[in-house]
């Protein structure tokens, strides 16, 4: 089953300077499955690793996406209706989890590989009790 990772653990993957680097790496060793990342986090990670780091790592990531080291999985109409529904359920969430739920959803996944517990442990799936959240 693959793990579909939000944009805090990509970033601290790419940051040796952030709190969950070591975490997320320690993820990434132990896990033998495909990498999957929403669309929609994908402006979000390219802005946040050229502003805060540096064009390179941008271009790297980037990479990674074309050499099919991350998998990109695209969002369905049903994903944009159901991040609408969790638009109104939890109005903090924001868009771009409510697409990492839809998603999750959508593929039955349980696990998320993300830096956000206060978003995501609010969600209750609609596959299962809840996600769990790793690192």
């Amino acid at each position: 089953m693959p793990l579909l990772l939000d944009t805090g653990v990509v970033y601290a993957l790419a940051d040796t300077d952030d709190a969950w680097y070591d975490r997320a790496r320690a993820l990434l060793r132990r896990q033998g499955e495909p990498l999957v990342i929403p669309v929609t986090i994908v402006p979000e990670i390219t802005y946040l690793l050229r502003k805060r780091l540096r064009p390179e790592t941008e271009r790297l990531f980037v990479e990674s996406i074309a050499a099919g080291e991350l998998g990109v999985e695209m969002m369905t109409r049903n994903d944009w209706r159901r991040a609408v529904d969790l638009l109104e359920t939890y109005p903090d969430i924001g868009f771009v989890d409510a697409s990492v739920v839809a998603i999750a959803e959508r593929l039955r996944l349980t696990t998320i590989a993300t830096t956000d517990r206060r978003h995501f442990s609010t969600i209750k799936p609609s596959h299962a009790e809840s996600f769990d959240l790793v690192p």
